[in-house]
């Protein structure tokens, strides 16, 4: 794996809990084979240290989206108080990587017009 559950927990700022922290820990994993699945030569470009700690954060970054919102709400009442979240931020709750972050993964061809 490319990330681990201290990396998680210090972008958090919290320790989880043991329940919470097996669950972190499996979607570590999910969204680690989510990106070996689209990028073949995943372990070959994470020996760049560069590489290696953009991964780090984009998979905590996808990870904590799930932590935030692990059922997906679209919106919550209680008593008096209510909050919404828009569509977009309820999809990004799922352990998908937005097309920015696969932007920044994905490795770019060099070619003729590259600078």
């Amino acid at each position: 794996m490319y990330a681990t559950l201290t990396d998680v927990a210090t972008r958090l700022g919290r320790t989880p809990e043991p329940v919470e922290a097996a669950q972190i820990e499996a979607w570590i994993g999910d969204v680690s084979g989510l990106i070996a699945e689209r990028i073949p030569n995943l372990a070959e470009l994470a020996t760049d240290p560069a590489y290696a700690q953009k991964l780090t954060s984009i998979i905590c970054a996808v990870v904590i989206r799930k932590v935030d919102n692990p059922t997906g709400k679209l919106q919550e009442r209680i008593d008096d108080y209510s909050y919404g979240l828009s569509a977009e931020v309820v999809r990004s709750s799922d352990l998908t990587l937005t097309d920015a972050e696969w932007a920044r993964l994905l490795p770019t061809a060099a070619g003729a017009w590259s600078i």
